[in-house]
Formats: C-alpha cells, structure tokens, sequence
C-alpha cells in the first residue's frame, strides 16, 4: 500500500477541527437568533445599519404625551409614509436609567449589554391630556421601522430617569443626514404645534420636576366667571383688564409700534376680597390662552414653566400667594430668595413674548423689597380693597344665588358688615340659609329656602360673636368695637353670663 494515499478513515485531529467547525457555526447561529432587534434593524435598515447617521432630540419627561402626539402626527403625513412598531424588550430596568442609543442595538452580543435586546408587543403608558379625564396612549421604551417613499429610517422613543430631572428621548437614524435632522425638525415642530398644553389650564406641582412620579400634572377646567360677578371698583377692574386682556387683544398694533407685550400684574389685598376670583375672571376672558398653575414648592423649577409658556404663547403663568416665598431659600447657601429667581426669571422672558404673569399675595408689604430691587417685573399692582357698602350689597344678591331673601331693611345688614370681605359675606349667607332650615323643616327637602332679616341678623350676631373671633379673622371680617356694634335688638345672649368683651387690639 502507498504511503500517499489517503486513509479510508478521518484522522482524530480532522474530527476535531469539524467538531469546532460546527460547534462556531452553532454559536454564532445561536448569537443571531439570541439578537432580534439587531436582526430586524439590519433587516430595514441594511448591511451598513451600525455607521448610518443618527439625530437625536431630548424633551422634559412631562412633554412625552406631546412627543407622542408630534411623532403621530408625522407619521401620519402622507401616503407614501408606513411604518411599523415594536416595543423593546431584554435590556433590563438599565434602559431607564440611561440613554440608550440605536447603534448601541446594533452591536454584537459580545461587545455591549443592549446588543442582545430583543423586540415584541410595544408597551404604552395612559398618559393625562385634557381636563376631562383624556388620556393618550404613549410609547414606552419603542422603535419604528419607517418606510418613507424610497428612504428607511429607524426612530427610537425612550423615557429615562436618569438624574433628577426625567426625560425622554426621540432618536432617528436613516442613510441621508439632511433627511435625517429635515424629519426630527419636522417632528419637534409639530410636537409643539399639537402639545396637548396648548390652550388648556395645567397645574404644575413639584412632581412634575421630578419630585415626585405619580401625578405629574394636572389639567383644570378653565374657570367661567363673569364680569358682573367680580364686584370691585370700576377703576381698579379697568385697570386689571386694560393691562391683562388689552395689551393681548391690541397685541399686533403693539409690536409694530415698538412696545412689549410682557406683563407682570400682582394682586393683594386682604385674604377675602376676591383675588383668586378675579384670576378666574381673567382665565375665562382668555381661552385661547395656555395657562400654567405653579405651586410653592415647584417655584424653583419656574424656569421650565417659563420655558412652556414661551413654546406656547400667549400663555399665562399663574402664581397665588407669592409672598410665601418671598424669604423662602434654597438649600444652598448664598442662593437668593425664591421670589428673586420668579422675578429674574421674568425679566429673562422676550419682551415681545405674549406671556402674563398673575401674582396674588396678602402681604404686598412681604414683596415690596424685593420689587424695589428688581423695577420692571411688574407692570400693576393693583390693591383689592375691602368692599364698601354698595358693593356689599351687591356681593349679597350676587351670593344668594337660589335663596329666597325677604330683607325688610337690608341696609342694616349692610351697615353691620362694614370692614368684612367677600368670603365673609358668602358665608353669612350660608349660615343664615341653615337658620332658617332649622327652623322649618320643609316637607320637600329641595325646596327653596327662604332667608329673613332675623335669619340674617342672627347669623351676623354669631359670626360677630366675640368667641367667633378666629372664624371672623379666617373669613376676613374686622374685630367689631363693642359700642360700634351692639347686638341686634331683640337677640338672645350669647352666653347666660356674658363677659365684658375685651377691646380688641387694633
């Protein structure tokens, strides 16, 4: 037998080598399959997936219903525009808390954590968009695989909460760089054309900021107050609108002549005398407004508020009781008040951006430093005087609302009530309706109730009642002087032994 020829039978090094052989091949078919999403990028994208150009864009994590919405809308767009999408799955709670990015789904197994993501049915989150309890259905952690005429494209829509600020983030990546950023233009110009905020009553507490995650906003229904239930003096409401609803309503001419559109108006007055009411006047003469409701404890996050209400003019940027964070500091030392940060922030604004910002206080005396020290924030202050005796009057058929008032001399009432407020008012009312329910028991319970001078006075006399003296003060009603009101004739005492009230303290 020749030495040359082959052996009828493999050598063991030759079993070996096939075994590794297939063993390599085994591995790497099981790679590919152990990386779906990686597969189904090549797929649409091509062979070059991992080097095409990538655009991104990055929102505040409130705005990922308005993502979603500017997304939709440009997918949407035309009839040569489809797509499909796929939720992301298998990279673990590590894709919250950082960004993930599309060539990162397109490396190998072995050279990253998110190369061996998989896909499957897309998970979405019911997020608040309208006053009325709407929702929009908004991806989570998806990417759509885009067929746009000839072009492909692959966008990734991800929330993270990385950091102390939540956010989320669009990511496109296709084969041509113009078309590419011309398509995430395209989509962050109608993110903010279609914002779910637009022209709507957002209440923006700290959790929106990232404080907290359970309710990150709060949609109000617009409040529907009318001019003849704010009873000020003719002047000072004239004042308010002028500055409020006339530089809105003349905005154009405005500009064209040179002037600026933003204002800053403060309210103050008494706690009572209808500040928060004539804010809901003003709200309800301005409905294509966006209006943003700010919180105390979310006025260090004024500047994103700010930055919601430039995107969505004309806005109005609501803050009640400012002067509690008048002296309020943050937790660095050094750092200026609060109100300080309002007031530059508001500074910061265009002029020519059509935002308003109503303040209210009861204590302008809290504020008045800080205003000196920063001239022009605020264009009016306008003081909301306790109601005189017309408006007293006024205030009671505006606040008897379907009482029956049988008044034989409703000036008494009227001249017992000097130095009380609004509130003070609508609650006499109220008690006086419940009098007159105690003392006759209708036989059908809707019925109207008819409400009588002595209801009235009664009522008067307890809400006046010395030991009533901190229910008075809650309602805004002056001390009465003993001798300057007496009780009302005919009322019983209030206590078998009366004590001879003390002079209260101007």
């Amino acid at each position: 037998m020749s030495t040359s020829e082959p052996p009828d039978h493999p050598e063991l090094a030759d079993v070996g080598r096939l075994a590794r052989r297939l063993v390599d091949r085994a591995v790497q078919t099981a790679r590919t399959e152990d990386q779906p999403l990686r597969r189904l990028l090549l797929d649409h994208l091509g062979p070059d997936a991992a080097s095409l150009p990538t655009a991104s864009a990055t929102w505040p994590g409130y705005e990922h219903v308005n993502v979603q919405v500017g997304l939709e809308a440009w997918l949407a767009g035309g009839p040569e525009r489809s797509h499909e999408v796929f939720g992301i799955t298998g990279v673990g709670m590590m894709r919250h808390m950082e960004i993930v990015g599309i060539g990162d789904f397109l490396q190998p197994a072995n050279h990253g954590p998110f190369g061996s993501a998989g896909y499957g049915g897309v998970m979405t989150v019911a997020v608040p968009s309208g006053p009325d309890g709407q929702t929009h259905p908004c991806v989570s952690h998806g990417i759509y695989l885009v067929a746009d005429g000839d072009a492909r494209l692959a966008i990734v829509l991800q929330p993270v909460d990385r950091g102390p600020m939540p956010q989320v983030v669009l990511q496109i990546t296709g084969a041509d760089q113009d078309r590419v950023q011309a398509v995430l233009g395209q989509i962050q110009a109608l993110t903010s054309e279609r914002s779910v905020f637009r022209g709507q009553v957002i209440s923006f507490g700290p959790e929106v900021f990232g404080v907290g995650r359970q309710v990150p906003m709060n949609f109000l229904e617009r409040p529907s107050v009318g001019r003849d239930q704010i009873v000020l003096p003719a002047e000072v409401l004239d004042n308010i609108e002028r500055q409020v609803l006339g530089v809105g309503r003349h905005s154009g001419r405005l500009l064209a002549s040179g002037q600026h559109l933003k204002r800053g108006v403060l309210l103050h007055g008494a706690p009572g005398t209808g500040k928060t009411h004539t804010v809901g006047y003003l709200l309800g003469q301005l409905p294509e407004a966006t209006v943003i409701v700010i919180s105390g404890r979310a006025l260090n996050r004024i500047r994103e508020a700010c930055s919601v209400a430039r995107s969505l003019q004309p806005a109005v940027i609501v803050v009640e009781d400012v002067d509690l964070i008048a002296e309020q500091r943050e937790a660095r030392p050094g750092e200026h008040p609060l109100l300080f940060q309002l007031l530059n922030e508001m500074d910061g604004l265009n002029s020519g951006a059509d935002v308003t910002f109503l303040l209210t206080t009861n204590r302008a005396d809290l504020l008045e430093p800080a205003l000196a020290a920063r001239p022009g924030r605020v264009d009016l202050a306008a003081e909301l005087p306790l109601p005189d005796a017309d408006a007293r009057l006024q205030l009671i058929r505006l606040y008897q609302g379907s009482l029956v008032l049988d008044l034989a001399d409703p000036e008494t009432v009227v001249q017992r009530t000097e130095g009380v407020t609004a509130a003070f008012l609508k609650e006499l009312l109220r008690k006086a309706a419940l009098i007159s329910c105690e003392a006759d028991l209708a036989d059908t319970p809707d019925a109207p109730v008819r409400v009588t001078g002595t209801h009235l006075n009664a009522a008067l006399d307890q809400l006046l009642d010395t030991r009533n003296q901190l229910t008075r003060i809650l309602l805004g009603g002056n001390p009465p002087h003993p001798k300057a009101d007496p009780p009302h004739p005919g009322a019983k005492p209030a206590h078998p032994h009366p004590k001879k009230p003390k002079k209260p303290t101007p």
